[in-house]
């Protein structure tokens, strides 16, 4: 159940992608029962989690490094989950008739759909690995929901904002978690939520911390991190309402809760979260106070109580964290109730601007109505919910000593919340009340129901919990406490009296302080304006544009189009790490025997050296150096038939030709020769860093053959014919046992294809076009373009080769061969059709279209892969079995032939694609126009090939 409830949403977010078709209500209603079905699986688990069970649920994930796909629902993840769904819920019905016609409501359900799940998948994630996957989904969702209106520069500039600081803090809690894990010897938060004593004494405990911490600040938008929200209200305000009120800024606050248990407690977690909290929620109150644009009012305002969260969770105290808990909930209530409120205004009046507002309570009754209820709950006004929380914190910040001082925390969570009153009057009074304007954009009046229903509903849990609060909420936050607690947090009756404390003398101060506030807001906005700090948008743009610049004047001074120096610093620092780690720790020789060479060995060495020496001599001439890089492929398969490996021998000579052909065909349109890349002393260099780079693989390559061997070759030598049907060992390994990793080569290998076909496509055309026209051979050539005798021989040849490639596909599984040499030697025999009888030849007679032979390769390929999953065994395990034909006698059919044919195809494919790019602009040079064409161009057509080809080579 707990994977059909973390699921739901994100299989359900194809729904109203699709629903669409059928109009805005289907969309809805597709939204709406997908998050209702998860509700109601939600709701099927609650009992059991409230008589104290954790429902859990796993899948093995990486067995082999003890990791499992695994959920757990304790009363902390249910109250998430309850807030995620239901005002998810409410928030969907909304958008449904706020949403413009003009708006793709399909896209924007789906949307919201996948936001809800990956924050479904937060809550329940028991494995830390699997929450990290999720905690990143959240970033690039909320990124579309937050972009939504792609049409607006400020909801592009906002989403990219919110993807840049909550998915830097996401790294950064990577980092943390995976230490967490390291040091609690699990990565499962079960195991490690009873690790704290372990933790808090391990030397990594603060790396750990600040790391941790580093991705709740950023998603929870505290100070300095907190400018990302305010921007992010360029989003609709369904979004703003979701997102930031109750799900996405909670999910740094949830992950404070979720790790208590291991990091709270110290010195260093009160000073840094406690600290943060406090000033996060001073500062953010006081410039909520200023703001004319309801949803920037808001949005600073959330920023004040998210840090009245993380203070709370800070003082590390189980008090805190119960009334922690308790402010979870009551301003998920009155927030999503006062961003609604905010759309609605927008919607009927026309203007989000406080400076046009006022008067509306009597055009808006309805509206008003909620918009007070919610606003006072929000400024901590008695009987309402946001009271009672707001009276718990004072209570706590009024015990609290910090650095030795007992005043600073009482005072300062007084002006936080006597800033709150203020901002929260302002929104009611400066929106609802004052006289009536006559140049509102629009004529204000009550929206429908499904415009004010779902505020109501949430205003109404306003009051409910405020007047009740033990009945309505009680049970549920002294569960959570005690989850977020390890047990530790004690039982309170909450209720609206709690007697004559500090806080009720603090709140009674706030309260009154407050509303003077807002009478004196013109004379404080004066203050504000005088000491207004640079904005913070303004210092985020710069540090990007500053970061961009340096990181574009490092990569040009590195990467400055030169290839050789490159793979020189590649090389150099491969070389400098392999020799400090060999030097570091010491070697001791091997004393395993070597073998005796034979003297065919010695001669192959030799050749071999021989060759690579005249490749480095040589590489100057192009058509030399590949006679020499040939020779030195063909010893390589020579040394694999020698070593008893002819499959690897037939794959390298078939490789060696069909690369060796392709370099000749496209060779035929460039330079025989290159120029000097380099200055003597860049070569002495240049051969150091390869020498050195020689050197130590050969080190490492005897280092390692000089030692004994553990293989597991005799594993598959046991298993390839019981287990894969095949005698042929290496034939059964690439399609059986290591199945998924050929698999992943034919994809690559096809992408390559594409790679080259993306680069060559517009070779054609523009000033490459012209280039190509204008080319004309660098040598002299024979006359006779296509020789008869070898037309004629490759003619021959073609069905031949066609049959061998078809007898080395079909013996593959129990004789040396396969489908990727079968493919080889069809390639290699297409090859020499457009080598002997030219371009136009062979095109005109090769009707496969290459693309589709790479893609029926591929498919093939992976529906004989998922085809196992349907007998309930793992993808691309294989099947065979013998039957006896008549005639024929006995015959082994296995399904791995089936794989073998995608492979075959896959690299038929490739080479045709890459046949026919070159053969494209073979044919264009060939059809070149004449020189009075060509200076209509505005192109030299006594220019010679080495210069176009040049600038290509450097």
């Amino acid at each position: 159940m707990l994977f059909l409830l973390a699921l739901l949403p994100l299989i359900g977010a194809l729904a109203p992608a699709l629903a669409i078709r059928w109009g805005r209500n289907a969309a809805a209603v597709a939204a709406g029962s997908t998050t209702l079905a998860a509700l109601v699986v939600l709701a099927s688990l609650t009992p059991g989690v409230f008589a104290g069970e954790t429902v859990r649920a796993s899948v093995p994930w990486i067995p082999a490094l003890g990791l499992n796909a695994s959920l757990f629902l304790d009363p902390l993840g249910l109250m998430f989950a309850g807030m995620i769904l239901g005002i998810g819920l409410l928030v969907i019905i909304y958008a449904r008739f706020y949403l413009a016609a003009a708006d793709p409501m399909g896209r924007f359900f789906s949307y919201l759909l996948l936001f809800q799940g990956a924050m479904l998948g937060i809550v329940l994630s028991d494995n830390v690995l699997l929450l990290l996957i999720f905690w990143e989904l959240t970033s690039l969702s909320s990124f579309l929901l937050i972009g939504f209106w792609r049409h607006s520069a400020e909801a592009r500039q906002g989403a990219r904002m919110a993807l840049f600081v909550t998915g830097g803090g996401g790294l950064a809690l990577i980092g943390g978690l995976l230490i967490l894990g390291n040091i609690a010897g699990s990565y499962d938060l079960t195991v490690i939520l009873q690790q704290r004593d372990v933790i808090q004494a391990s030397p990594l405990y603060l790396p750990a911390l600040l790391l941790i911490l580093g991705g709740c600040f950023t998603k929870s938008a505290q100070f300095p991190f907190h400018f990302w929200l305010p921007h992010a209200m360029a989003a609709p305000t369904p979004v703003s309402a979701y997102l930031h009120s109750a799900t996405m800024v909670k999910a740094g606050v949830f992950m404070l809760a979720r790790l208590w248990p291991v990091l709270a407690g110290t010195e260093t977690w009160f000073l840094i979260v406690a600290t943060t909290g406090l000033a996060t929620m001073v500062f953010a109150a006081w410039v909520a106070l200023f703001k004319d644009d309801l949803k920037g009012l808001l949005a600073y305002s959330t920023i004040s109580h998210l840090g009245f969260l993380t203070m709370l969770f800070g003082l590390g105290t189980p008090m805190a964290a119960l009334a922690g808990v308790f402010h979870i909930i009551n301003h998920a209530t009155f927030k999503a109730a006062l961003f609604l409120n905010a759309g609605i205004v927008d919607h009927e009046a026309g203007t989000r601007d406080l400076k046009h507002l006022g008067g509306l309570f009597g055009l808006m009754p309805i509206a008003g109505t909620l918009a007070l209820i919610a606003g006072l709950s929000m400024a901590g006004v008695p009987p309402l919910n946001g009271f009672i929380s707001k009276e718990m914190m004072l209570e706590e910040a009024a015990h609290t000593v910090w650095l030795g001082q007992p005043w600073v925390f009482p005072v300062l969570a007084t002006m936080g919340a006597l800033l709150s009153v203020a901002y929260s009057l302002r929104y009611i009074v400066h929106v609802y009340f004052g006289p009536r304007r006559d140049d509102y954009p629009k004529s204000p009046h009550d929206p429908g129901l499904g415009l004010w229903g779902p505020p109501a509903l949430l205003t109404a849990l306003v009051v409910v919990i405020g007047l009740a609060p033990a009945t309505v909420a009680g049970p549920l936050v002294d569960r959570v406490a005690g989850a977020v607690t390890n047990g530790a947090s004690p039982h309170v009756h909450l209720a609206l009296w709690h007697g004559f404390k500090p806080a009720l003398f603090m709140s009674v101060v706030a309260i009154a302080a407050g509303a003077l506030a807002l009478m004196m807001h013109g004379r404080l906005q004066r203050l504000f304006e005088a000491g207004r700090l640079p904005p913070a948008k303004a210092l985020f743009d710069a540090g990007v544009a500053g970061a961009a610049a340096l990181s574009r004047r490092g990569v040009d001074a590195v990467q400055n189009g030169s290839l050789q120096r490159a793979m020189a610093a590649l090389i150099g620092t491969a070389v400098v790490l392999g020799f400090a780690g060999f030097l570091g720790a010491g070697y001791e020789p091997g004393d395993r025997p070597g073998v005796p060479a034979s003297a065919a060995a010695v001669v192959g060495w030799i050749a071999l050296v021989t060759a690579t020496v005249l490749v480095v001599l040589f590489h100057r001439a192009r058509y030399v150096s590949l006679i020499y890089i040939g020779i030195v492929g063909l010893i390589i398969s020579l040394a694999f038939a020698h070593l008893s490996a002819p499959d690897l021998a037939l794959t390298q000579i078939s490789v060696e030709v069909v690369t060796i052909l392709l370099m000749l065909l496209a060779l035929n349109l460039l330079p025989k020769t290159t120029p000097a890349e380099s200055r003597p002393w860049r070569r002495v260099r240049d051969g150091v860093v390869a020498c050195a780079a020689g050197l130590g693989v050969g080190g490492a390559a005897w280092a390692v053959m000089t030692r004994p061997l553990d293989s597991i070759s005799s594993y598959f030598w046991d298993n390839a014919y019981s287990g894969g049907g095949g005698t042929n060992v290496v034939n059964v390994i690439l399609v059986d046992f290591r199945g998924f990793d050929t698999f992943g080569e034919i994809i690559v290998l096809g992408i390559a294809a594409l790679g080259i076909f993306a680069l060559l496509e517009t070779v054609g055309t523009g000033a490459s076009g012209r280039r190509v026209a204008a080319w004309k051979p660098d040598t002299v050539r024979s006359p006779e373009h296509h020789p008869m005798m070898l037309v004629v021989a490759t003619r021959l040849l073609l069905p031949l080769a066609v049959a061998v490639g078809l007898y080395i596909f079909l013996r593959g599984h129990n004789q040396p061969g396969g489908g990727f040499i079968a493919g080889l030697v069809v390639s290699v025999a297409i090859l020499m059709q457009y080598m002997a009888s030219g371009y136009s030849f062979a095109d005109q007679r090769l009707r496969a279209d290459h693309h589709t032979l790479i893609g029926a390769g591929v498919l093939t390929a992976a529906a004989t892969g998922l085809g196992s999953l349907l007998f309930g065994a793992p993808f691309l395990t294989s099947a065979f079995d013998y039957f006896h034909l008549p005639l024929i006698g006995e015959i082994e059919l296995a399904t791995a032939m089936l794989f073998d044919v995608g492979v075959a195809l896959t690299v038929i494919g490739a080479v045709m694609l890459a046949l026919a790019q070159l053969s494209r602009v073979a044919q264009s040079a060939e059809k070149a126009p004449p020189p009075e064409t060509l200076e209509a161009m505005d192109v030299d057509p006594s220019r010679t090939p080495a210069t176009p080809a040049r600038e290509a080579g450097r």
